[in-house]
């Protein structure tokens, strides 16, 4: 049996561990088994870079924590090496980062994770992996709105360069009455 003080070591872990499940709004379980020392330094930069929290986690302890966040679906995937990454605003920055890094290699492996507190599958996970980062999306939606407004300044700029509203007009009225008796010509043989 532990002794108290460890066991009150391991319960704040858990503590930790179930406030940052419930916290976060999404989560990537994976088996590191395999990686170097250089690679697992890289990975982790660029995870801490993106917001997203990364560590080696005791499976006992965070099946515990599972629990105490009411994702038990996450206990089957806890067997071998588990290392939890985390991010509390960035949907799919641990999915992108993990999963690109797992394409690489051959033994680091996506085990399963969770997105607002429902435990997801690996597909789920691979779809978030495949979005484009948050910035992308933004400049995506700004460009959007941008283009009616940029048409709008195109058009008034034209009129603008062709003399005014009043000489865009006049060139506008000799053309549609060259256009009417062409139309009136075309129209005429069928009438008859």
């Amino acid at each position: 049996m532990p002794s108290a003080k460890v066991l009150e070591q391991k319960q704040a872990i858990v503590a930790e561990l179930t406030e940052r499940l419930k916290n976060s709004v999404t989560g990537v379980l994976v088996n590191y088994k395999g990686i170097n020392v250089a690679d697992d330094t890289a990975l982790r930069k660029e995870l801490r870079e993106a917001g997203v929290q990364y560590s080696v986690v005791k499976n006992t302890l965070l099946s515990r924590a599972c629990e105490g966040a009411e994702l038990t679906g996450l206990q089957a995937d806890l067997a071998g090496t588990t290392a939890l990454a985390t991010s509390d605003e960035d949907y799919a920055a641990a999915a992108r980062i993990l999963a690109n890094y797992a394409k690489k290699s051959k033994t680091f492996e996506i085990k399963g994770g969770y997105l607002d507190g429902e435990v997801v599958d690996l597909a789920t996970i691979d779809s978030l992996s495949k979005l484009p980062t948050r910035d992308v999306l933004l400049a995506n939606v700004l460009g959007a709105f941008q283009a009616p407004i940029a048409s709008f300044a195109r058009a008034i700029q034209a009129i603008v360069d062709e003399g005014g509203a009043e000489e865009c007009l006049a060139k506008k009225a000799p053309a549609a009455e060259e256009a009417a008796p062409a139309e009136e010509a075309a129209e005429a043989p069928a009438a008859e």
